[in-house]
């Protein structure tokens, strides 16, 4: 997996980094916050691991700006810290913090706390392929919203995009309706329009 870390102290940094890379992961190295996302924002990775106390940009500020960025998909962001205050880590989790590592860093926890990650990613990846999928009734094509009501197609569409319809008949069914019920009548045949 692609990792992003932000670790202002160069030691830090290239320990956390050879962890990682000999848990065989890519690495991707920032020296602080606004390093890091002007990598994320070039390159957007599923895993963060951020230093909370950095120059220009700190790790929370970080975090704030990569669950501000839209369109991303989700984001695991841990938070290595040598701070034990509580109201700290509620703030942090407020702006989006998924996970903390007290430093110094320990490499079983860290092993830990990645399987942790991979497992919520892999579970934020399916969530949103099924969020992809829409329900339709194969008969009467009518499309089933999130509080299991059913619409038809028209409305659905126009309820969640705008959209209003025009009606017109296409090639195909003009040939296999319209056609044989002008010859039923005895109508001569017409061009659809």
């Amino acid at each position: 997996m692609k990792i992003l870390i932000a670790e202002d102290d160069a030691a830090s940094r290239k320990i956390l980094e050879a962890i990682l890379r000999s848990l065989g992961h890519e690495v991707v190295a920032a020296n602080n916050g606004q390093e890091a996302w002007e990598a994320f924002d070039r390159d957007p990775v599923r895993l963060i691991v951020s230093d909370w106390l950095m120059a220009v940009v700190d790790g929370l500020a970080l975090c704030k700006k990569v669950r501000a960025r839209p369109k991303t998909p989700y984001t695991y962001f841990i938070m290595l810290t040598a701070r034990s205050e509580r109201e700290k880590y509620e703030e942090a989790m407020a702006g989006g913090v998924d996970d903390f590592l007290a430093k110094p860093l320990s490499r079983t926890d860290l092993t830990i706390r990645l399987r942790v990650a991979e497992r919520i990613l892999g579970y934020t990846t399916q969530i949103r392929e099924l969020k992809k999928l829409l329900p339709i009734c194969m008969y009467c094509k009518k499309i089933r919203d999130d509080q299991d009501y059913w619409h038809g197609v028209e409305a659905y569409i126009h309820a969640h995009t705008g959209t209003d319809f025009s009606h017109s008949i296409c090639p195909v069914c003009y040939e296999q309706h319209i056609k044989p019920q002008l010859a039923e009548l005895g109508c001569e045949e017409e061009t659809p329009v």
